[in-house]
């Protein structure tokens, strides 16, 4: 096993890139490799050294045997675990932008808040968000059509606007609140929200399962009563209690399905 620790010495105003430092691409590097290392800010690149110390322990055969350890205020490091496929990352900070991008592997926890864009386009692997994140997590990009097709994606606290949006496949938690449009475009996979949503959940959805443990405060018109169904079994998992099943949305014809707490929205029943 191999632990490299990153530990901040100086904050940078403009967002370091460190996409290429991932388990995938740093398994083999000692801490000489890291000294010379020149990391992207902007148009630039500049020594890593000047931002982290990094240490290095132990070693590893393959990326599967590293833990990467960011230490600092990361709120303006972008890109940590992006692509990544193997190995764990642990951010001990709030991040920025894209954490998680791509990953089609290994795990990536990251002990505060992320940016926009969290997880965007996953194909597999364990994001694990132990506060909030901003809007577009687990999402396609700008001009693209897909979102997340398969992993994990599990946030402690709030998600922002358009959650899951273009989801098709893979698994997104949010234990706490959520705002507007999740699973927007969505055509399969499963979000689950324990807490309250705003407002539209599931616009224009065509296939997938979006669960709200909490209250709704408004749906779209196009989702259409099922029934009420108690301890349902939903894209594999169990649930317990009773809820209301809608389906839609039926301006796209969609079989989506939408299941919320019968107790905590008995207005709707």
């Amino acid at each position: 096993m191999k632990t490299i620790t990153f530990n901040q010495k100086e904050t940078s105003p403009i967002a370091l890139e460190f996409d290429e430092l991932i388990p995938d691409e740093i398994f083999t590097w000692e801490k000489s490799d890291f000294d010379s290392y020149m990391v992207p800010i902007g148009n630039s690149k500049f020594p890593l050294s000047n931002y982290f110390d990094v240490e290095v322990e132990g070693t590893a055969e393959s990326p599967a045997e590293v833990v990467m350890i960011i230490n600092g205020d990361l709120g303006r490091v972008k890109y940590i675990g992006a692509k990544m496929s193997n190995g764990q990352i642990v951010a001990n900070s709030s991040v920025d932008l894209h954490c998680g991008a791509e990953m089609s592997g290994g795990s990536l926890l990251v002990n505060g808040d992320a940016e926009s864009y969290a997880g965007r386009e996953m194909t597999g692997g364990e994001l694990t968000i132990k506060g909030n994140v901003k809007e577009f997590c687990g999402a396609s990009y700008i001009g693209d059509w897909r979102g997340m097709t398969g992993g994990i994606i599990t946030i402690e606290g709030n998600a922002g606007k358009q959650l899951g949006e273009c989801l098709t496949g893979g698994e997104i938690r949010v234990k706490g609140n959520c705002d507007i449009l999740a699973g927007i475009h969505m055509t399969k996979g499963l979000i689950q929200i324990d807490g309250d949503v705003t407002r539209w959940p599931g616009g224009q959805m065509q296939n997938g399962d979006i669960v709200i443990n909490g209250k709704l405060s408004r749906s779209l018109e196009g989702f259409d009563y099922q029934e009420v169904i108690t301890d349902p079994t939903i894209s594999g998992k169990s649930f317990s209690g009773k809820y209301i099943k809608y389906l839609g949305d039926i301006a796209r014809n969609g079989k989506g399905n939408l299941w919320l707490n019968a107790e905590k929205n008995r207005y709707l029943l």
